[in-house]
């Protein structure tokens, strides 16, 4: 089962936005923006001409010219006898500065400082991708979103862009490797391209493997990995749509190889059999990001072996949560929910920061949140449409570990797992339903920078004690209401310790004043916060149906500001 949704075509007009920096006499300059924690430093020149011109040359050796330098040596220019380092980045830049000055061996020492204005794509349908560059425009629903709710890309670009060393297989219904956006960006088995038709040019096991390789047809005569869904093309596209080409929209990576590996059929559905045969293909061919915007069945032990197989091969297995509105954390959905250490599962947000409400969540099982609503990307046959699904979310994800690996080749599936955890942009939509309560966030994975909390939190607001609790369990037709004053607020949050009610039939429902609807809860949400509340004032009314009666909740604390 896929999981994406097709909504609605993008209707934007096409725009690109430009930025310019301007300085004016009597207004202090802002500092001059560089890559946090990195330094280019040029070295005498008899240093080079001694024992540390090796060190230039050979990245084995990094480690020895590291030490002399007090700094990680992350690159080199030999020619002109420059490295760039690492510091730590708790470190001010002028202490760094002042530091590696001090160095015998250094010549001049300064800040990696990031230009802008070559790395913005000019992509003409830019401005459709919310979840790249979100100023607040209106979705393909017509639905504004909060600027800056993206994955923080376009400051990424500055340092990064992606690689043709790094290969992304995109395991899914196949990919249209001849769509004007993505050719230039697909991986091909040089091999088998200019080898014989109908041979295994390359003895690995596949003919006519060009562009990767379909597993969905059970007799194995359809062997070609074109996409006659859509589904892998629009993941493809969020992935790794050429940039700065001058048409159609960009990827998160503007250079990449996307391998398109197929198990899923036109109908969008496929095999364990299936499934298992495309991890392992995509494993043997090199790809160190898997991709994976699917899910279904049981538990499967050959399936967790054949991830466990990725791993061990150094691959990154990052997996959408799910479309059912589902706590991770009390059922079982996979492959999202193996236990295996390089897999990370991607819940979905909207244009505003919040939750999808078809996404699935929780706060031990699913890793962090993307884009997912309303995703404008690449179809077959040239075409472009806006789906959602946490299968939307997942590309964005893939995508930022791609460009994460082009930047630093030597990660491990495991530190770039760690790396996209820890640097999420904290939205406090996010508390308690994934495990980094936050966005993935490109441009802090690539400086491994940890991003302050969202002042916006509950959680760091003022608090008073509540107690207020339903029945444990409840009752069959519970109607129960309570109200909530705090003098002064401007505005408040309902926190529950213990939220247990029976999914979409058994409700909490908020009301301000007036009899406006400002929230509901349902479902399996323990230790979670309510919608942010204007005012001082809530009505809080609780109902439950003639079905399912489950352990109800308890209302323990108010946050106001």
């Amino acid at each position: 089962m896929i999981h994406g949704r097709i909504k609605a075509r993008n209707h934007f007009t096409n725009l690109i936005f430009f930025a310019t920096a301007m300085t004016a006499i009597g207004v202090q300059a802002k500092p001059a923006e560089s890559v946090p924690g990195e330094y280019v430093v040029k070295l005498k020149d008899q240093v080079s001409a001694t024992s540390f011109a090796y060190d230039l040359i050979d990245k084995k050796a990094f480690t020895t010219l590291g030490n002399k330098l007090g700094a990680q040596v992350k690159s080199s220019i030999p020619e002109d006898n420059i490295v760039v380092v690492r510091r730590p980045m708790i470190e001010t830049e002028s202490s760094a500065i002042k530091i590696l000055m001090q160095n015998p061996m250094v010549e001049v020492a300064e800040p990696n400082y990031i230009y802008h204005a070559e790395r913005t794509p000019n992509d003409p349908l830019l401005g459709n991708l919310w979840g790249m560059k979100n100023t607040g425009q209106m979705d393909s629903s017509n639905s504004a979103g909060v600027a800056g709710v993206d994955i923080g890309v376009e400051k990424a670009w500055d340092i990064e862009t992606g690689s043709k060393d790094v290969i992304i297989a995109v395991i899914d219904t196949g990919v249209d490797y001849n769509h004007p956006d993505l050719k230039d960006n697909i991986w091909t088995n040089q091999a088998e391209l200019n080898g014989k038709p109908g041979v295994d040019d390359d003895a690995n096991g596949y003919v006519d493997d060009i562009h990767g390789f379909s597993f969905a047809d059970a007799t194995g005569k359809v062997t070609d990995n074109m996409d006659d869904h859509g589904h892998g093309s629009h993941c493809s596209g969020t992935i790794g749509a050429r940039g700065n080409d001058g048409a159609g929209i960009v990827g998160v990576n503007w250079n990449t190889r996307i391998m398109g590996v197929k198990f899923l059929g036109a109908d969008g559905g496929g095999t364990l059999e299936g499934a298992i045969k495309a991890i392992d293909y995509a494993t043997k061919m090199g790809a160190k990001v898997l991709s994976n915007s699917w899910g279904g069945g049981s538990y499967s032990e050959t399936l967790k072996q054949a991830i466990e197989r990725a791993h061990a091969a150094g691959a990154i297995f990052i997996a959408a949560a799910g479309n059912e509105a589902d706590n991770n954390d009390q059922g079982e959905h996979y492959p999202a929910n193996y236990n295996v250490p390089n897999v990370l599962s991607v819940a979905a947000i909207d244009n505003k920061g919040e939750l999808a409400s078809f996404s699935n969540y929780g706060k031990k099982r699913v890793h962090l949140a993307a884009p997912g609503v309303n995703i404008y990307s690449s179809l077959p046959g040239g075409k472009y449409e806006s789906w959602s699904g946490t299968s939307m979310a997942t590309p964005h994800v893939s995508g930022m570990a791609g460009l994460l690996l082009s930047h630093e080749p030597n990660l491990t599936n495991v530190q770039i797992k760690e790396r996209l955890v820890a640097t999420v942009q904290p939205l406090a939509s996010l508390r308690g339903k994934v495990i980094s309560g936050g966005l993935a966030n490109a441009y802090n994975a690539l400086t491994n920078v940890q991003a302050p909390p969202d002042p916006n939190d509950p959680a760091r607001w003022a608090s008073q004690t509540l107690a207020i609790s339903s029945a444990h369990p409840y009752k069959s037709k519970t109607k129960e209401e309570y109200v909530v004053e705090v003098a002064g607020a401007n505005e408040m949050a309902l926190y529950f310790s213990k939220f247990d009610t029976e999914k979409s039939y058994d409700k909490v429902s908020m009301f301000d004043k007036a009899g406006n609807k400002i929230g509901e809860m349902s479902g399996t949400n323990d230790d979670s916060y309510s919608p942010a509340i204007s005012g001082s004032y809530v009505k809080i009314v609780f109902e439950s149906d003639d079905s399912v009666d489950k352990n109800g909740f308890d209302l323990t604390k108010v946050f106001f500001r």
